[in-house]
């Protein structure tokens, strides 16, 4: 079992000597998101020598021809141009292939053969870190198969990293749990959600702990609401079969959405440990408000599905004549809820959700709307007065955006919103470094606090799956909405029977006075 270790024991060492096995190496995400995040921790100087890659699939290949593979991945997706040169052989030589089917548990044992061989070439003490980029049914056989391989009877460490979807409702991930757990402690389980690797998300905790004026006002005290936009541009495309069994509510509300609230609604944790950290985020979903029949969920979710529309003049398809999508089809492309929080910080404040597809920007932003002035005294007895607004913007953008109201320059009273505009991504520019870059990383150093614990997926799944419940037994209503708008009218009303609105988001805000910081080198 792993040792545990701080955040300050990690620090920012490197993550030395690791073999790492990517089953699932010929799919997507290994070609569009692990090989470059590989490459980038090898250039940072995060990777030693030390390491080695196993590629792993059922598809033929030679070690040549995965290291080609690899090379155009990179040349592709990578922050970094990777040059045929000396350092390029060097990185390049790290990565194995094998082809492995994973229904064979003989082939595990072909499979140690060469992991003892790569330890002992590049000295890396036995430290294994199993990366399953497949499917989740297949999770709990392939962990079996590690065990009876004998792959975990080197003598370092043993890590196991699992993607998302965990489960497809309660029941089935404390199956996988359960099967996972035979071979492998919590401890050494890392389940990825990359939102949480993004580098705004984890940068509200250093915006709310790291900043004294923000902790007194980060209560039902001084905010009226909180809203968190998970939107796409793109629609089901090739996926149409996979999503119609899952749907925008387990796809990202499941995951990335209750993520972001508990980013949001956690308390200080006692310790700058991966646990403590972890626990904070427990007791918010422990706290979520559960509907408690099929009225309450019609009163604060609703949800939408496409239909036919159009974007900047390009007609779009609804998402019944997508291909792999039955005519008939109920699931649901688009959400929105109104959920509580029931502490003693949050007792009363909404947090306002919502996601889709065929929405018509690409982002991902935070809105924490502060309350108004009151409306009998001073100024706004002669103006109307807007909100404090304070906006993270996770994506595409990266950064922080403040709200403010300020007098008019030249006027006697008027008074206009200003907005302090931090963009992020504009001073680091293309190199901001990509969410798996960094999960991978912790990973390997052993650093759990961005991957998600068993019990915050069990809770997550016990929240949602008595909204699916509703869905399936009373028929809730499905909104259908225009692709390339912002999805149904009942996703606007949720807000106005409270006052509130959905404000714009991925920088629309209009009609006030930006002071934005300066992009570095102009």
């Amino acid at each position: 079992m792993m040792e545990h270790m701080t955040m300050t024991d990690l620090g920012d060492r490197g993550a030395d000597r690791t073999l790492f096995f990517i089953f699932g190496a010929t799919g997507d995400l290994a070609r569009r998101k692990l090989f470059p995040a590989f490459y980038s921790l090898y250039r940072e100087g995060k990777l030693s020598e030390r390491f080695a890659v196993i590629g792993l699939a059922r598809r033929p290949r030679t070690n040549e021809q995965f290291r080609e593979d690899v090379s155009v991945s990179i040349r592709e997706f990578a922050r970094y141009k990777a040059e045929e040169d000396e350092q390029w052989e060097k990185f390049a030589s790290h990565f194995h292939y094998m082809s492995l089917d994973i229904n064979k548990p003989e082939a595990f044992g072909q499979l140690k053969e060469l992991a003892d061989r790569l330890d002992d070439s590049y000295d890396i003490g036995g430290n294994r870190l199993f990366y399953l980029a497949l499917a989740p049914e297949l999770f709990g056989s392939v962990s079996f198969n590690l065990r009876d391989g004998g792959l975990l009877d080197s003598p370092g460490w043993h890590r196991l990293v699992i993607e998302k979807p965990f489960g497809y409702d309660l029941p089935s991930a404390e199956k996988l749990n359960e099967q996972i757990r035979q071979v492998f402690q919590e401890d050494e389980v890392y389940r990825i959600d990359h939102y949480l690797g993004k580098e705004m998300v984890q940068n509200i905790e250093v915006v709310r702990f790291a900043n004294a004026f923000f902790e007194p006002l980060w209560n039902n005290k001084h905010i009226a609401n909180i809203q968190i936009t998970l939107s796409e541009t793109v629609g089901v495309e090739e996926r149409g079969g996979y999503y119609d069994h899952a749907g925008a509510l387990r796809d990202m509300g499941q995951n990335h959405m209750l993520q972001m609230i508990t980013m949001m609604a956690m308390e200080p944790p006692s310790r700058m440990e991966p646990e403590d950290i972890r626990d904070e985020k427990v007791k918010v979903l422990r706290s979520l408000r559960v509907f408690r029949d099929a009225e309450e969920v019609r009163d604060n979710v609703v949800r939408g599905q496409y239909a036919a529309g159009e974007h900047k003049g390009k007609p779009l398809p609804a998402y019944r004549s997508e291909e792999g999508v039955p005519a008939d089809s109920v699931t649901e492309t688009y959400f929105a809820a109104r959920v509580f929080v029931d502490n003693f910080r949050w007792a009363g404040v909404p947090f306002y959700i919502r996601t889709g597809k065929r929405l018509p920007v690409k982002t991902t932003e935070v809105v924490v709307e502060f309350k108004n002035m009151p409306e009998n005294v001073y100024f706004s007895r002669k103006t109307k007065l807007e909100p404090n607004l304070l906006v993270f913007r996770v994506n595409p953008t990266e950064g922080i955006y403040l709200k403010m109201n300020a007098k008019r320059p030249g006027s006697e009273w008027g008074i206009v919103p200003i907005a302090m505009d931090f963009c992020q991504s504009c001073e680091v520019g293309i190199n901001t470094p990509e969410a798996y870059e960094r999960l991978l990383y912790d990973a390997a150093r052993g650093d759990s606090t961005y991957f998600t614990r068993w019990d915050e997926v069990a809770l997550a799944w016990k929240f949602v799956d008595r909204i699916e419940q509703a869905w399936r037994e009373q028929h809730v209503d499905l909104h259908p909405y225009p692709a390339g708008s912002w999805g149904p009218e009942a996703a606007q009303a949720l807000l106005a029977r409270d006052g509130f609105k959905w404000w714009p988001v991925n920088g629309q805000h209009e009609g006030e006075v930006v002071w934005a910081t300066p992009v570095a080198g102009k």
